[in-house]
């Protein structure tokens, strides 16, 4: 075992008293909250069904306030669990019961702007859009854009490797970032990536970014600045079958036509979002598809006439293409506004992030309409449908024990049959505590051991977001014996890293 196991020796108000006494000796009083009405609002990120209250809060005003918390936290054994805006979506800042929430949201500052190397440098908790905002006088834009980007900040991204609507033409965030700047566990300074399009040695800002707060804290990022598109229009489509519309995706892609965003609803989905943001969505539609194209204004007319005939050859009953940009953005706003609008039709959801190859999209909505039956719970499903990674938001009331059940092994389900069907448990939203035991499925004990062993490379106590990510052999042996007994394990009594 490692540094975690004997923490529980000390009470839970010892290990308090004794952790906020270290820490105020290297960080103002200001920056600690550790009563209860203080610590409880970090109690869970987006994933609201699983909670649990930290010892301390540390929110650091500087890089050197950053370095003392983790040395101090090293030297002690305390678990650090790094959180942003608290906008994931799978636990991942979901604090450790005996450790300190390191929250890096006072680092909210741009540091350079650079039109000419089309670059910016910004702190961890610069949140998404503002980058964009901040670029749009230079004629640029930041690519990445997660639906939650008013709120979520780049440190996040890069801890989860977000995308958003547009990731299929631009890339995630690995595609869109440079360098990554912060500190080890053990308050070392360490730089990721560079300036350069490439840098020596092993390519470890593709170990960071997406390591879900496992291996380093971030504080400072590099970004890279696209031009805004002259135009840019979008083709909502209609079918009346759910096939048609998945199969109609695959067409588009295997036309050789990379839309600027080629997203998918399906009608429980479409009806929530139009009463919420009426964004003028065909509600008659068993599921709709939204098809974006970007550049000039030849090459888009050129491109948004070829994918019509694509989505009209694939069976769509009908197609809008947006007048201006107002309608754009419209038809735009219904997708991301599909979490909140999932939101006022049920007391809770759990939003699931696998992803498939493109063409087993029809054949994953139709088992997951078995699956409704099956667990008798609702669900709607919204699609980053050009690259396969669906986000099916299980509806259902989190303060009853049956449902919540129903809901865990809905959504086990999904993940599981996904990667039946050739995919993966997570596409963008990371593992955190909600996929551990999907982890179990598709990757063997040997596996999970390297992962491990890359994680002891970084933290070789274990100390960094423990118990999230990767599960322990113990576990999935667990999870087995329980999937065969019909049963299943419950998030918050996870084994510790």
């Amino acid at each position: 075992m490692n540094a975690l196991t004997n923490l529980d020796a000390l009470s839970r108000a010892d290990r308090q008293a004794q952790i906020v006494h270290a820490l105020s000796a290297v960080m103002p009083a200001h920056t600690l909250l550790y009563t209860l009405e203080d610590t409880v609002p970090y109690e869970c990120d987006g994933l609201t069904a699983y909670r649990e209250r930290p010892l301390v809060v540390a929110l650091p005003e500087t890089e050197s306030q950053v370095q003392a918390v983790l040395k101090t936290c090293h030297a002690l054994a305390v678990p650090v669990v790094a959180r942003g805006a608290g906008t994931g979506l799978s636990g991942g800042a979901m604090p450790h019961k005996l450790g300190v929430t390191l929250s890096m949201a006072k680092f909210n500052q741009i540091l350079k702007m650079d039109p000419v190397s089309r670059t910016a440098v910004v702190q961890c908790g610069v949140r998404n859009l503002a980058i964009s905002e901040a670029a749009s006088v230079h004629g640029l834009y930041y690519a990445p854009d997660p639906s939650s980007q008013i709120a979520c900040t780049i440190g996040g991204n890069v801890a989860e490797n977000s995308g958003g609507v547009h990731c299929l033409k631009y890339g995630l965030t690995l595609h869109n970032v440079l360098k990554v700047k912060g500190f080890t566990i053990e308050g070392d300074a360490v730089t990721f990536g560079s300036d350069a399009l490439d840098t020596s040695g092993f390519d470890l800002l593709s170990v960071l970014v997406g390591s879900e707060g496992m291996l380093a804290i971030t504080t400072e990022v590099t970004v890279k600045l696209v031009p805004k598109p002259q135009l840019a229009r979008c083709i909502m489509a209609s079918f009346d079958d759910i096939r048609k519309a998945g199969d109609a995706v695959a067409a588009v892609i295997a036309a050789g036509i990379i839309p600027a965003g080629l997203e998918m609803m399906d009608k429980p989905m479409t009806a929530a979002v139009e009463d919420f943001v009426h964004a003028g969505y065909d509600l008659n539609a068993a599921a709709i598809l939204l098809c974006e194209s970007d550049g000039t204004p030849e090459e888009v007319e050129e491109e948004i006439g070829r994918m019509s005939d694509v989505l009209l050859g694939s069976g769509a009953t009908a197609i809008t293409v947006s007048k201006d940009e107002a309608e754009r953005l419209r038809f735009w706003s219904g997708r991301k506004n599909a979490f909140p609008a999932s939101g006022r039709i049920s007391p809770d959801y759990m939003c699931m992030d696998s992803t498939i190859p493109r063409k087993r999209l029809a054949d994953i909505l139709l088992a997951i309409a078995e699956m409704e039956k099956k667990y008798q719970l609702r669900c709607a499903n919204v699609f980053h449908a050009g690259d396969g990674n669906l986000h099916p938001l299980i509806l259902f009331d989190a303060n009853d024990a049956d449902q919540m059940h129903r809901c865990e092994l809905f959504g086990a389900d999904i993940l599981e049959t996904s990667v039946a069907m050739g995919g993966t448990v997570t596409g963008e939203h990371g593992v955190g505590i909600e996929k551990l035991n999907s982890m179990c499925v598709q990757f063997s004990t040997e596996e999970n051991a390297q992962m491990f062993a890359l994680k002891k490379a970084f933290d070789p106590l274990g100390l960094l977001n423990p118990g999230k990510v990767i599960p322990t052999h113990n576990r999935c042996a667990e999870y087995g014996k329980m999937l065969v007994r019909g049963g299943k394990i419950s998030h918050p009594d996870l084994p510790r890293f």
